[in-house]
């Protein structure tokens, strides 16, 4: 059974109410933020950081990266080509329907070839469980209903699922032609859909580490699908930018709607 996804609203005392109304006036509470353990990448930390909106309704749920994070990554080796750090949901966050973060980093890339392999991060917001991801698997009895096509109300319009996409413990992974990285240019940024059994189970920021080095400042729109298969609170933009101030990079998803 999926949980509820209730919107998280403070109550406010009588007191402060009657306090207001004799005042004449209103104070706008900070919108709140949580943060989630961080964990050791690189020579820094990353941490999920999750933001309320005016209404106290989830607005954005970020990766944030110390600078030093990108220093002493791991090389790609025959042993092992990509990494992949789980980072946990902030513990007392209202629920906006992803259950973990993983943040890979793959430093020789990933297919397709002369598109995706270049060093860079993928940001998984899962939809399910821990146990749920890593039992994902494409080999054995089960391989054709793992790679069962999604409903095409599940998929965004214009985004293709190629059958060589489908990643043990990840899923099938849906991309997006008009990319910039598919028309010739170097790939710096993209946005993924991931499905697993005909289902739509998590979504995906791309960035490349040259990218990222650049400090960039960016904000796309978020192509959507008709629907979810999971109720829980959808990007309508993705974010990527850098904090000089705190020296910390961001890769977020923002802008969130709620869909049940």
């Amino acid at each position: 059974m999926k949980p509820a996804l209730i919107p998280f609203r403070p109550a406010r005392s009588i007191g402060l109410s009657a306090l207001l109304v004799l005042s004449g006036g209103a104070s706008a509470a900070e919108p709140q933020v949580f943060t989630g353990e961080p964990v050791v990448v690189g020579n820094g930390s990353a941490r999920v950081v999750m933001a309320l909106n005016a209404e106290n309704e989830p607005e954005s749920v970020s990766v944030l990266m110390t600078r030093d994070a990108l220093e002493g990554l791991p090389e790609a080796s025959a042993e092992q080509e990509f990494w992949e750090f789980a980072l946990p949901m902030p513990a007392s966050a209202p629920m906006t329907g992803y259950d973990h973060v993983v943040l890979d980093w793959n430093p020789a890339g990933h297919p397709p070839e002369g598109v995706y392999d270049l060093p860079h991060f993928d940001v998984h917001f899962y939809l399910i469980g821990t146990d749920e991801q890593e039992a994902i698997t494409f080999h054995g009895e089960g391989r054709e209903r793992a790679m069962a096509a999604p409903d095409p109300q599940l998929v965004p319009e214009g985004y293709v699922i190629p059958p060589d996409a489908a990643i043990e413990r990840m899923g099938m992974h849906g991309l997006d032609p008009a990319g910039a990285e598919f028309q010739g240019e170097v790939f710096r940024h993209n946005f993924i859909y991931g499905y697993y059994k005909g289902e739509l189970m998590f979504v995906e920021p791309m960035v490349s580490l040259t990218y990222l080095q650049s400090l960039p400042e960016m904000s796309s729109p978020v192509k959507k699908p008709q629907r979810y298969s999971h109720p829980g609170w959808y990007p309508g933009t993705y974010q990527i930018g850098y904090d000089a101030g705190k020296g910390e990079y961001r890769i977020a998803i923002r802008d969130l709607q709620r869909f049940d």
